[in-house]
């Protein structure tokens, strides 16, 4: 603070570049900021200053387009205002900004520049000086400097006589020409008159007083000549008085719109929004400022001279190099990357083509949403994620209206907008867990955008025009397509992302898990070693999973011990006394054998339990598919005295019930034949005797038509009581005749199989053509038993055949076939 009261401004001053208006000193003006060094400006210094000082800043009037320089900075005007940030309020729309209120102080002149980022800071000097304002009037009456004054101070009274003091505004100018020195009143005049910016620029380049008084004397002159040619016409009315300028708003807002317009022009829009934006631009030109629907108006034509009408990004079309970048991302995924380059091939002998409407479906963690990424970074274009989990808002996807508050495109158009660019690659993630409300299905808005017969004229409800979206690459990834509804699941061409195979996690922990957790925790390979038989130990033992998510957070927590070792051995304690008994530093690389693997993760979470659960009769092993992969199921039954009840627990689905039903009645109409009897020798296997058929893990609900074959084997076991063989897995549905019906989910299912230690499979004859997916090495380790009947399920179930079949035997060996 200096003396007399008033505020002695920095050296070193922070500037605000403005290209909206001239702050004076002593005017109060609100300014809106949006370019990154004023932003920078507001949120490090303005928002974090305590003290006074920290909230002067100066302004600059910069005179010259940011837009058409954006990155560099432009010439400076080397007289400035320095002024004390009275408010600042911030928004996030439609783009992030900042609003000040701002009034002048004093004048200063810029000597140096400081620095140019993150705002700009320079060395300044200041021009009003303190006396000026705090010493009387007197001292400046005598010579041409009091006659300016004088007349000056007069033609501000007379200006204030032909306006109606009742108005808020003319009382406030008549304070201010009461109160204020003589010596203020040039700036404070030019900053309440109808002025244009480069009139006030002169008043602000007007260092001395005399100068200022003669800049600022024809502008007051001219005012007050409008007037009297106004009240000739017809006399002032109230409201025309309140329209009295004191800030050039119309004249900027013309300037505003001019450049609006020519954005507009020079957007290559379509025919149809062209006429949209003119239209609404003729609206926006009649319309005050003051109303709400300006800024509505305002804020859809920024959108839509943002939005890419023909902006896109060229295709990089060779074939090897994208071949090439695909398999250094990811290992297996073959039929993945065989579309993707499909796609490159036809896009490089026809240009035109439209974008595809892809759908990943898999269980989690096997990469569905990385290889998306890869897609775009081997396509050149620019990518875009949409997390639609948990959206039950069909707005959010088309968009709301705009006669509703707070509307706003959906996320389609914002997306578009945000890349710049009509060609991106956009990622549906989890499209199947979309939900529905009382505000829309999103499912059912989906099926326009992702429509390749429709989608080249998508609306959003908020620009309620059409849109391009064909050249748009739109990629879905779900982990099931039960939950899809059907019309939006005919528009997808569903790709199935089974989970990985033993051999393929190892190659993906070596490939990319390891590195990547080794550079996250600060390791080097020649810190930590992790041999393949250590990794198919952590895979087989320690992890049940299709993916590799859970495998990744296991080689975190080796990557996480074996820091602390490395760090201990790298920064031993100065302080403690020497001990004898001190473990020496680790030798390098610290190898992660079996005996590692139990200290670092425990005991193994799962163990090779087939052949020990498989000991008495009447259990048998099933496959079952979940939206996280396959998985080995038991099914154990028991029988006991009673009246031929059936009792069913582990939380079964209707479907797994009837399944039981109908192998009960198989078994019972075919007692005869297999020699099933009752515990009294009777023909009916039921007759005295109560079933009870579980499905261990009960607090998991368990339903689907695959459960039929495996019901009947643990059953027949029962019956016969004979051992169902320990390395045999099945699926497959039965019919009421016997027959074995086809089901979903193979891949997932072998490799659950192959995962838990099976031997041989049995599966319905019209599967043999999903075993063509199958890695070659998961179909040199299984032998696979193809059944059409219950008869071949029953003989292939058990170890030399089931009494009462027909002794034939499926040929397992279906290598030749493959």
């Amino acid at each position: 603070m200096a003396a007399g009261g008033g505020i002695q401004i920095p050296v070193r001053l922070p500037l605000l570049l403005t290209h909206e208006g001239v702050l004076l000193p002593g005017s109060t003006v609100r300014l809106s900021l949006d370019s990154p060094r004023n932003m920078q400006l507001v949120s490090r210094r303005l928002l974090k200053g305590t003290s006074l000082k920290s909230t002067i800043i100066g302004v600059i009037p910069n005179t010259r387009d940011p837009e058409r320089d954006p990155d560099g900075l432009p010439p400076l005007h080397q007289i400035g205002t320095a002024g004390i940030a009275v408010q600042v309020v911030g928004s996030n729309w439609p783009k992030p900004h900042y609003t000040l209120l701002i009034t002048g102080l004093c004048r200063f002149r810029v000597l140096s520049l400081l620095k140019e980022r993150p705002f700009v800071l320079a060395e300044v000097e200041q021009l009003d000086k303190l006396e000026q304002y705090t010493s009387s009037s007197s001292s400046s009456e005598d010579g041409e400097l009091g006659e300016l004054s004088q007349k000056f101070y007069q033609a501000a009274v007379q200006l204030l006589g032909m306006l109606d003091t009742s108005v808020p505004v003319v009382a406030k100018f008549r304070r201010l020409l009461d109160s204020l020195p003589r010596e203020t009143l040039p700036d404070v005049v030019a900053s309440m008159i109808r002025t244009s910016n480069q009139e006030k620029l002169q008043v602000l380049d007007a260092v001395g007083l005399e100068e200022r008084f003669r800049t600022a004397l024809p502008l007051l002159t001219r005012q007050i000549e409008g007037l009297k040619l106004l009240q000739k016409s017809r006399k002032l009315s109230p409201d025309q008085e309140k329209r009295f300028n004191l800030d050039e708003d119309e004249e900027e807002e013309g300037d505003d719109t001019a450049a609006l317009e020519r954005k507009i022009h020079e957007a290559n829009m379509s025919e149809a929004a062209l006429r949209v934006c003119l239209k609404e631009l003729k609206r926006l030109k009649k319309m005050p400022q003051s109303m709400p629907e300006f800024a509505l108006t305002r804020n859809y034509l920024d959108l839509m001279v943002e939005l890419p009408w023909n902006k896109s990004t060229k295709d990089r079309l060779d074939i090897g190099a994208a071949r090439t970048q695909l398999d250094n991302d990811h290992y297996a995924m073959d039929k993945l990357k065989r579309r993707v380059l499909e796609y490159l091939a036809v896009r490089q002998l026809k240009s035109s083509l439209k974008g595809p409407i892809l759908c990943f479906v898999g269980p989690p963690g096997v990469g569905k949403t990385s290889v998306g990424r890869s897609i775009a970074r081997t396509l050149g274009r620019e990518f875009h994620r949409i997390a639609l989990g948990g959206v039950c808002d069909q707005s959010d996807i088309r968009g709301h209206r705009r006669t509703y508050v707070g509307s706003m495109p959906g996320r389609i158009i914002n997306g578009l907008k945000t890349v710049g660019v009509r060609n991106p690659v956009f990622l549906l993630d989890e499209v199947d867990k979309l939900g529905k409300s009382l505000q829309g299905d999103p499912a059912a808005a989906l099926l326009e955008v992702l429509d390749p017969e429709q989608n080249h004229s998508f609306t959003d409800h908020y620009l309620n025009v059409a849109f391009d979206l064909s050249q748009v690459l739109f990629i879905a990834t779900a982990n099931t397509t039960a939950t899809i509804p059907p019309a939006l699941l005919d528009r997808m061409e569903v790709l199935q992302v089974p989970g990985y195979t033993q051999e393929e996690k190892v190659e993906i922990a070596h490939r990319h898990l390891i590195p990547n957790q080794l550079e996250q925790h600060g390791l080097t390979p020649q810190q930590l070693l992790i041999p393949q038989d250590s990794t198919k130990d952590i895979i087989s033992r320690y992890t049940r999973e299709a993916g590799v998510r859970s495998l990744e957070r296991k080689f975190g927590a080796i990557c996480r011990a074996v820091a602390v070792r490395v760090a201990e051995g790298q920064k031993p304690s100065e302080t403690s006394p020497p001990q004898e008994d001190k473990a020496a530093p680790p030798e390098m690389p610290i190898v992660v054998d079996h005996v590692a693997l139990k200290d670092i993760l425990g005991p193994p979470l799962f163990e090779m339990e087939v052949s020990e659960r498989l000991t008495l009769p009447g259990v048998a092993l099933g496959l079952a598919w979940t939206p996280l992969g396959g998985e080995i199921m038991f099914v154990e039954a028991s029988r006991t005295e009673g009246e031929g009840q059936l009792t069913l627990t582990g939380q079964l689905g209707d479907v797994m019930k009837e399944s039981a039903h109908l192998a009960i009645s198989w078994l019972r109409a075919n007692a005869k034949t297999y020699r099933l009897t009752n515990r009294v020798g009777g023909s009916d296997p039921l007759d005295g005797t109560d079933i009870h058929l579980h499905f261990p893990a009960g607090a998991v609900t368990k339903d689907g038509p695959s459960a039929g074959v495996t019901i009947v084997t643990c059953l027949a076991s029962l019956f016969s009581g004979q051992l169902v063989s320990s390395d045999v897995a099945m699926t497959g549905e039965i019919t009421l005749r016997g027959l074995v019906l086809p089901v979903g989910g193979i891949k997932d299912k072998v490799l659950a199989a192959h995962r838990a230690g099976v031997k041989r499979v049995i599966l319905p004859k019209r599967n043999e053509k999903d075993l063509e997916e199958l890695p070659a090495n998961v179909r040199a380790d299984l032998d696979f038993v193809l059944t059409g009947n219950l008869d071949e399920v029953l003989n292939a179930s058990f170890d030399g055949g089931f009494p009462g079949t027909s002794g034939r035997r499926a040929d397992p060996q279906l290598s030749s076939k493959l």
